[in-house]
Parts: C-alpha cells; sequence; structure tokens
C-alpha cells in the first residue's frame, strides 16, 4: 500500500499528541534518504523517522536501531546545525496532500529566537525532505532542482518553497454531498467504484478506495452502475469523518506471517487473511517495513558482492558442466584399450597403410558360434604396432584424465558449495559491518583479484548475534562466515554445544553452558535459532549437534567450513517470533 494522506494524517496525530513541545537532542542519517530525529518530551524519549525514499516514504515513531555511517552527511550535519536543541512546536498536512511540516522553535546564529521548517514530501518516487526558515525560504533540500523548463517548481537554496503542482482533484474532507453527487453522475458508468475514488479524491489509496467499495457493495470492483450511490456516500463520509476527528485504528493484514497491507482504518476486503490491530501508528509501520527496508538496504550496499558471487556462480556451474561432458568421454577409455588389444592379437594380419580392419569380439558370440565383428580405425602412416601404442595412450590418457577431472569436479563443487554459504549470510547481513565481513571474508578466500576497490584492513572483533533461553543460557549465533569461525574456534569452550542445520548453508550456533548442564529446553531453544539461521525451510528441519570440542577445522577448507563426526540430531520447527523475543543483541 502506498502511504497515503489518511495515513499521513493518521501519523501527523501521533506526533501531535506525544511529542507537541519536545526538543531535538539529535540528528542522524542513517540511509541516504532518512532522517531521525533524537527527542525528549514530557512522554520521554522518541525516535521520529522520515523516510524520503522512493520506495517506502513515511513519517513515524520508530523504535528500530540502525548503524549510522561514520561521517555524517552534508544534510544531516545541517540539520544538526540548526535543529540540535529546537522545539517541535508545529506539525501540521498541507491540505490533505502527502506533505507534512514540522515546524521548530530555534535560535539563529545571533542567539535571536527564531522559526525552522522541515517541509516532508512523500510521494512515493518524487518524495523530497526541504529545510527552510521561517517564511518558507529554502535553506536546503535532499534534492535540489534546477530552472530546468523541466522542471515544474526549483528547489534550491534561496527559492521560496511551494507546494507541488496539484492534480484538479477534490478534498474528500471538505465535500458535501451534492459535490459527490455531482461526481458521481460525471463518472463513466463502467468505470469501478473503487477508479472513481482514487481519480476523483485526493489523498486516498487504492486500498482505501477497494474498501469504502467492499463496505458498500461487497466487492472490491464493482462497476458504478451496479452501485447505489447512496451507500457509496454513506461509507466514504465515514471515512472522512473518521480522519477528521482523527478516530484512527491503525492495522496489519497478515497472511500467515506475511505482511500485505497496513492501513490507519481496519480492513475487511481480505476475506480470511487476519487484520490485526496496532496501538501505535509507528509500531505498526516499523512492523511492516523493517524486513523491506533491511531486504533492500543490503541489496543496494551489497551489489558489489551480489555481482561477484553471481559471476563466480556462472563461472563454477559453467566449468562443471565441461568437466562432467569431458568425463562421460573418458568412461570411452575400455573400448580404446580394447581397440589396441585387438590390434595387437591380430598384427601379424595387419600391414603399414591400412586405414581400417575388422577384427572379431571375444567377447561378443551369437548363437551359432561366430563373434561379433569390431571395426577398429588405423593411421596408413603408422606401422600396426605404432596404431596399437596410440590406442594404449589414449586410453592411459583418459585414464589419468578421470583421476583428475573427478579432483577438479570435487574441488569446484566444494566452491560452489562455499559460494552459496555466502549468500546466505547476506540474507542475514543486518547492518555494514556485517557486509564488511564478508568483503573481508571474500577476500581472504582468494577473491581479492575480482574485488577492484576493496583492499584488506586490520581485523577486528566480530559482533555475533546473542540469544538468551527461557531458562536462562546465552546462546551464540554467527552472521557469516568469518563469525561462524569466531564462533566455534575462538569462543567456544570444550564443554559447550555446537549446532548447524543439516546437510545445509546456515549459522554455527553456541550453546554457552559456563560448567551448567543445559536443559532439554535449553537444546530445544539452540537447535530452533540454528534451524531459523539456515537455508533449510518448512517443518521438521534436522539440526546436527554436539560438543564444540568434537568440531574441527579440515586443512586448507574455506572459512566457516568444519568437520565433525560425533553428533547427535535433533528435528524441530522454529517460530520467527518467538525467535525474535530471545535475541538480546
Amino acid at each position: 500500500m502506498a502511504f497515503d494522506a489518511g495515513m499521513l494524517a493518521c501519523t501527523l496525530s501521533e506526533i501531535r499528541n506525544l511529542s507537541g513541545g519536545a526538543r531535538i537532542e539529535k540528528v542522524y542519517q542513517p540511509e541516504r534518504d532518512e532522517i531521525v530525529l533524537q527527542m525528549r518530551s514530557f512522554e520521554g524519549g522518541k525516535r521520529l523517522l522520515i523516510n524520503a525514499g522512493s520506495n517506502n516514504p513515511r513519517i513515524c515513531f520508530s523504535g528500530s536501531q540502525k548503524e549510522n555511517p561514520q561521517n555524517p552527511p552534508m544534510f544531516c550535519m545541517l540539520l544538526r546545525k540548526y535543529l540540535q536543541g529546537a522545539k517541535l512546536t508545529e506539525v501540521s498536512q498541507a491540505d490533505f496532500d502527502r506533505v507534512a511540516f514540522l515546524g521548530f522553535d530555534t535560535r539563529d546564529e545571533m542567539g535571536f529566537e527564531c522559526r525552522r521548517y522541515l517541509i516532508c514530501e512523500l510521494m512515493g518516487k518524487y518524495s523530497n525532505l526541504i529545510f527552510a526558515d521561517g517564511n518558507k525560504k529554502i535553506i536546503t533540500a535532499l534534492r535540489t532542482t534546477d530552472f530546468s523548463p523541466d522542471s515544474p517548481r526549483q528547489l534550491m537554496a534561496g527559492v521560496t518553497y511551494k507546494l507541488p503542482p496539484t492534480q484538479d482533484k477534490t478534498n474528500p474532507l471538505h465535500v458535501t454531498k451534492e459535490e459527490f453527487s455531482r461526481l458521481w453522475q460525471n463518472a463513466p458508468a463502467e468505470r469501478g467504484c473503487d477508479k472513481f475514488i482514487v481519480s476523483a479524491f485526493s489523498g486516498i489509496s487504492p486500498v482505501v478506495a477497494r474498501e469504502i467499495t467492499y463496505l458498500a457493495t461487497r466487492h472490491t470492483d464493482t462497476p458504478i452502475k451496479y452501485c447505489f450511490e447512496e451507500d457509496i456516500w454513506r461509507e466514504f463520509s465515514f471515512v472522512a469523518e473518521r480522519i477528521r476527528n482523527e478516530r484512527f485504528e491503525p492495522c496489519i493484514v497478515l497472511d500467515g506471517e506475511k505482511t500485505v497491507e497496513y492501513s490507519f482504518m481496519p480492513i475487511t476486503q481480505y476475506g480470511n487473511f487476519e487484520c490485526r490491530s496496532i496501538s501505535s501508528a509507528g509500531k505498526m509501520l516499523d512492523t511492516f517495513f523493517e524486513s523491506r527496508d533491511n531486504a533492500q538496504r543490503v541489496h543496494q550496499r551489497a551489489s558489489d558482492i551480489l555481482r561477484l558471487l553471481t559471476n563466480a556462480e556462472s563461472r563454477i556451474l559453467k566449468k562443471l558442466d565441461l568437466q562432467k561432458a569431458e568425463i562421460a568421454e573418458c568412461e570411452k577409455g575400455r573400448e580404446l584399450k580394447k581397440c589396441g588389444d585387438l590390434i595387437t592379437a591380430n598384427i601379424y594380419k595387419l600391414s603399414r597403410g591400412m586405414a581400417e580392419a575388422a577384427f572379431d569380439d571375444y567377447d561378443n558370440m551369437h548363437d551359432d558360434g561366430t563373434f561379433e565383428q569390431i571395426k577398429v580405425e588405423l593411421d596408413p602412416r603408422l606401422t600396426p604396432a605404432a596404431n596399437a601404442q596410440r590406442y594404449y595412450k589414449k586410453y592411459n590418457k583418459s585414464k589419468t584424465a578421470k583421476i583428475e577431472l573427478a579432483k577438479q569436479i570435487e574441488l569446484g563443487e566444494a566452491e560452489l558449495a562455499y559460494i552459496y554459504t555466502v549468500f546466505e549470510a547476506l540474507t542475514r547481513a543486518e547492518n555494514p559491518t556485517d557486509l564488511s565481513e564478508i568483503r573481508d571474508e571474500l577476500y581472504r578466500s582468494g577473491y581479492a583479484s575480482r574485488m577492484k576497490t576493496y583492499s584488506a584492513h586490520k581485523e577486528h572483533k566480530p559482533v555475533v548475534m546473542q540469544f538468551r533461553t527461557p531458562d536462562g543460557m546465552t546462546v551464540l549465533c554467527g552472521k557469516n562466515n568469518l563469525q561462524n569461525e569466531y564462533i566455534t574456534h575462538k569462543l567456544a569452550q570444550k564443554n559447550d554445544y555446537w549446532f548447524h542445520a543439516k546437510q545445509t548453508a546456515g549459522s554455527h550456533v553456541l550453546l554457552v553452558t559456563d560448567g551448567k548442564e543445559p536443559t532439554d529446553l535449553d537444546f530445544t531453544t539452540a537447535a530452533e535459532i540454528a534451524a531459523f539461521y539456515s537455508k533449510a525451510e518448512g517443518d521438521n528441519i534436522g539440526v546436527d549437534y554436539t560438543l564444540a570440542k568434537n568440531v574441527k577445522k579440515g586443512a586448507g577448507a574455506k572459512p566457516g567450513f568444519v568437520i565433525y563426526h560425533t553428533n547427535w540430531t535433533a528435528y524441530v520447527t522454529p517460530n520467527a517470533d518467538k525467535i525474535a523475543g530471545l535475541r538480546i543483541k
């Protein structure tokens, strides 16, 4: 769902109610198009997130923590200069559009009181964040535009801010029943009622328009000619009244564990899907966007790693196909030896200059006592003995090639398995440090020549995931192969228990015993964590576990690859919410 004007009204209402008069303590810019204002009010500390990206624009209170860059961008530094210590005194929306004004009372360079504005335009790919003075004169913007003829307005320092061009739509909060009726009568009868609402009224997203239609007709795409105007107006005016009176009910629609939609009002159009009410808009948006934002962020920052791994995977698969084709050819080696043996056995019948000869195949006798005939090609330039030697040499070459190809195929499959473990580690990367560790791992693993822009740096202590079992024991889990090695070979004590998903890529998990005997619940919890952070899917996932002292690193093995022999296997079904609740770091 798009972050529409109704959702913006919902989040701004929450901001007004919880942070009126709050002071800005810190300003962060964890992403290129995302600002976080750390503020404190009588209600306590709050983190106001403003995302002006093209994919997930929004403004809300957020509880999620993100790693900030070492060197803050210039936009962030400017906001720190002007807004740290400022008091939030105005939170407003521009005429039911997706534009929010945050007004701050602060002091200028001379110490005089003044007003600053942070203007948030949350319009999909046209989203922007503008910082202006008390007269709405632009100081800076996240994305500036010049005086080119293609620009509908100028967004640059010194220019007075203007709202985005209107779309010639009616404000749904101010429309009367007569105006609604006039628009209804002029709309094409074949058009869907939801399409009519979206095209005629500003700030209403398709999902809300479908919900209005569904509540009035029990279908989401009913054409206007099959709708009663009174029914549509009743549901439409109810939604408008809800927004005017700020009677918001943030909810999220779930298909099992998968998030489908979110809205400022209950959504019932999805039949058997669960519509779960959430206490605040900020928590709802965190729930909906957290996993999506992380996946998108990792994909953007890890594009160089993905490109390297994808190219390596394609190269290895192509090489393996060729080697397997060659080894299939080597299976013909016995036929070459047989040809050499037949030439040797019948050498007295042959002479130089013959191009072909037919011999009895003593391994294949017919029912009448005669033998199958085998035709053998000869090089007329060679003597019969030299022709036999030529076949023997080909046979010996195929034997050697078969042995060497088998070794090369084994090495190629091992490298491919390692590549897949790095792919899996990328799905667990949570911040730039995790991605840096993966780059470092690839550099150490022999991919330095393919990493043109990377140079080795001083090793640092990896930060692994930590969990607490219901019975109080600590569980450590790696997010990549460097962290896996650190857990298994540096942190593990001989009486700790080591876990790993059976026969698939996944994290190394360590149950830290501190000399105590783990309970059955401790073992089960650690196994569930190992199953969850692996490539395995579904129910009853096999997890191998053993004492850490039984886990060894093979000679010359890639990072994260170990060998173990004495182990047990547990079968568990992990639950994402349960595991998230156990995480402490």
